[in-house]
């Protein structure tokens, strides 16, 4: 095969990657404290006292502390003025010192004291006991709850309208970290696609994967992975048991990397060996939906826009309607960046209008059950002369990574 499907092995594909990070630039102190700012900007419009901020990629992104959440509460208070504070448990302080960015005092509780107590006291000790504290939205419930109980003179709310609020839109720097995952994920995904060969697993090819993204500079390997051969492919997310790769079968690729926190996730599906017509017409009724999605990405315009883009043509070529089957099961995209998914969404009812910096995967899949599934994934993003791809669309079911084009 000369379209980079088949023809090699997974020793002949690793040798031949390479590190693709050296010159990458991590996020620095600098925009990490105007991120803070600009949460300070939209807690003050929104008459926002604090901002509590747990343990996760809001907390990454806010103070550049990697820190994971558990049953003990950790993270950190932006304060609608003034310098952060960070609440964890006492014995914790000298280990998260290490990870912070964003320096910063920290309220600690030994493990017999109630952390929400804690965490009362230090909003009194920034003049905070009364009015509208916001809650990361990820918080775990146990914790939004200690801190009703303890504090119920404070109204909690949801503090999407901050974080979502800073990270929806990306700076150039963030953009150039997604650019540079995604680059890496799509060398991937052509290393993979060589070393496929008649009886292959799932397995196999997950393992290459993960093993090629560490080679191309990430160093988790794959943030995820999902191979599926044949019917297999036209379940979204994988089937319990999936099949190994028999000539003709459909191939379905979905995976991506994480560098500096920053997501890719790219999808491929082509043919192992010739596709049939049926094959060919729906790889290209996929092709014209992410098209037209992409098209009516237009800056001011609301999300849902792109979703009911290819939601309608897919409907006229006869698939769906709607969310029925065969046809698109899902939203047309997410937004992608410290999360995989992230607001705002690609999905009918999603009102929110598209602006500079917004980045989305674009992925409105043709689902047909006992029979196979194509799903185009690729991301874009929003500039001042409207969206921009990440990683130029697959080209064709016989040559999907453009080799003879």
């Amino acid at each position: 095969m000369n379209n980079g499907i088949g023809g090699s092995t997974a020793s002949e594909e690793l040798k031949k990657l390479t590190n693709m990070t050296a010159d990458i630039q991590p996020i620095s102190a600098e925009e990490y404290q105007q991120r803070i700012a600009k949460a300070q900007q939209i807690m003050q419009q929104n008459n926002i006292a604090a901002t509590y901020i747990n343990a996760g990629t809001n907390l990454y992104y806010f103070t550049g502390t990697r820190w994971y959440a558990s049953e003990r509460m950790v993270g950190a208070i932006i304060p609608a003025s003034g310098e952060i504070v960070y609440i964890a448990p006492h014995f914790e302080i000298s280990t998260l010192e290490q990870f912070m960015i964003i320096k910063g005092q920290v309220s600690s509780w030994h493990e017999h004291v109630s952390p929400y107590q804690t965490f009362a006291l230090t909003l009194a000790a920034m003049d905070i006991t009364t009015g509208n504290v916001a809650i990361d939205e990820s918080t775990a419930f146990f914790i939004a709850n200690g801190i009703k109980n303890a504090a119920p003179q404070l109204n909690l709310i949801d503090a999407k309208a901050v974080t979502a609020g800073c990270r929806m839109r990306k700076t150039a720097t963030e953009i150039a970290l997604l650019q540079r995952a995604k680059d890496m994920t799509l060398e991937v995904h052509k290393a993979a696609a060589r070393i496929l060969h008649e009886g292959i697993t799932t397995k196999e090819v997950e393992a290459f994967i993960n093993e090629a993204h560490k080679r191309v500079g990430a160093p988790a390997g794959s943030y995820f992975c999902i191979v599926l051969f044949g019917e297999d492919s036209a379940y979204p997310h994988g089937v319990a048991t999936p099949k190994s790769l028999e000539l003709n079968d459909v191939v379905l690729i979905d995976t991506g990397c994480q560098l500096e926190g920053y997501n890719s996730d790219i999808t491929r599906t082509y043919v192992y060996g010739t596709a049939s017509t049926r094959q060919t017409q729906v790889w290209n009724n996929e092709k014209e939906a992410q098209r037209l999605a992409f098209e009516a990405a237009e800056l001011g315009q609301p999300c849902e826009n792109t979703d009911k883009a290819a939601r309608d043509y897919l409907a006229s070529v006869g698939f769906g309607p709607d969310y029925n089957i065969p046809g698109l099961p899902h939203r047309t995209g997410h937004g992608i960046g410290l999360d995989i998914h992230e607001w705002p969404y690609l999905v009918l009812n999603d009102k929110t209008p598209l602006a500079i910096g917004m980045c989305f995967s674009n992925e409105p899949m043709i689902c047909i059950p006992g029979e196979f599934g194509i799903r185009h994934e690729d991301h874009f993003y929003m500039t001042e002369n409207g969206p921009k791809w990440f990683t130029e669309p697959a080209h064709s079911i016989d040559d999907p990574f453009g080799y003879n084009a």
